[in-house]
């Protein structure tokens, strides 16, 4: 009995030491008031509101109603309140147990990591441009953030990123389960998602999107285009190039995006590159480190963020053997500071409303280009890409890509 005590104390010490835990805690509770005051005013206008004949029926027990007027007003609401508090405070103690395990597991995995990144950072110049890539055993299933050291372009996405997006969208990594969550389709759109859930780490989530009558070279100038974005990404608020690299098209930005009012905003830095094998182009986003960007309480860094896709022509459902359709292959992923419930339920309810925006946004931008010449700086950087081959490999459903000699 004393050793759990005494356990749970520890457990309670290391939560309020925790500022991440601390800080979803608070999301938790931010997010629950706004729910719990909308209740007691509807209650209350709905009070109010009453018919009269109904002040017949309570005459006799107007003594007994005064309790109608406390918080939480009336016996059901507070049956009500009670199991709304309950269930909050179930899921927010069960993704604190799944973040103290979680972290308590990781700290044995990234000790050795963390000294070569001690040794590398030590060794090296000032000058010097490194980065260290953690990767866990694929048959682990999880997902680490990429750490690494000074500022700059070199290595910040390599062919190691290229890789673990292929293996994501062929299911390597530990043998990945999907799950299917939508599939839907517009009359010249059609979209599917999966998702899958790690032992430990955030949700991988995975989506087929179809365009029609588009070409693959303008869908990758659209999701390149950050000056374009905020047309149709409302969450977007700032963006800013941080380094750019004229041979390899590579680019670190700076993002902001605006949250709900009861959390607050986050901040990515992402480095991002493409390559191109064929009329297939690769595109691979992630969150890089960036020592002179300092971090800030508010808006909130996002470390760990990986978003890439692989974009191709395909066949029109019409039929007409035309390569007239475009497809788009998603892999997403990223911590975000919220805990892993509250995410998945806000990714289930707004992926529909967030497909049509991104659908709407694409042909407002197909408009565009129709009738502008010029292109953003942004577009222009997508045209720069790392030239790759395509070999049939000996792994059936999967390719080799070889590096072309003599390109960047």
């Amino acid at each position: 009995m004393d050793g759990g005590w005494i356990e749970f104390n520890n457990n309670a010490l290391e939560f309020f030491n925790s500022p991440a835990l601390m800080e979803a805690f608070v999301d938790i509770l931010v997010c629950a008031v706004p729910i719990w005051v909308a209740v007691m005013i509807g209650l209350l206008i709905g009070w109010s509101w009453r018919p009269r004949w109904t002040g017949l029926v309570f005459l006799g027990f107007r003594s007994k109603l005064r309790f109608l007027w406390t918080l939480p007003p009336g016996l059901g609401a507070r049956r009500f309140w009670l199991a709304f508090t309950a269930l909050s405070a179930f899921s927010l103690c069960r993704g604190i147990w799944s973040r103290s395990r979680g972290r308590s597991r990781k700290l044995e995995k990234s000790s050795s990591a963390q000294e070569l990144v001690d040794s590398a950072s030590s060794s090296a110049p000032a000058a010097a441009v490194q980065e260290l890539v953690v990767v866990d055993d694929a048959s682990c299933g999880e997902i680490n953030p990429v750490s690494g050291a000074p500022d700059g372009l070199s290595n910040s996405v390599t062919e190691k990123d290229l890789e673990h997006l292929l293996n994501l969208l062929d299911g390597k990594d530990g043998e990945m389960a999907w799950q299917s969550m939508m599939e839907r389709s517009t009359s010249n759109m059609t979209y599917q998602a999966w998702r899958h859930e790690p032992e430990m780490g955030p949700t991988v989530y995975r989506s087929k999107t179809i365009f029609e009558e588009a070409t693959p070279e303008l869908v990758r100038d659209f999701f390149w285009d950050d000056e374009f974005r905020p047309k149709w990404d409302p969450m977007l608020v700032y963006v800013k190039i941080l380094e750019e690299c004229p041979n390899t098209g590579m680019m670190i930005v700076h993002w902001i995006k605006k949250f709900p009012f009861f959390c607050s905003d986050r901040e990515y830095i992402i480095g991002r590159r493409i390559w191109e094998g064929g009329k297939t182009y690769y595109c691979v986003t992630k969150g890089v480190p960036y020592p002179s960007v300092p971090r800030r309480d508010k808006p909130r860094r996002v470390d760990l963020y990986f978003s890439s896709w692989v974009i191709k022509p395909v066949h029109s459902r019409k039929g007409d053997g035309q390569l007239s359709a475009c497809e788009v292959m998603l892999i997403h992923y990223e911590d975000m500071g919220i805990p892993i419930d509250v995410a998945k339920l806000g990714v289930r309810h707004g992926m529909w409303g967030t497909v049509k925006k991104l659908h709407g946004g694409f042909r407002a931008y197909q408009a565009a280009r129709k009738l502008e010449a010029s292109l953003s700086r942004c577009a222009l950087m997508a045209r720069i890409t790392t030239k790759i081959s395509t070999d049939e490999g000996t792994d059936p459903g999967r390719k080799c890509l070889v590096r072309k000699k003599g390109l960047s």
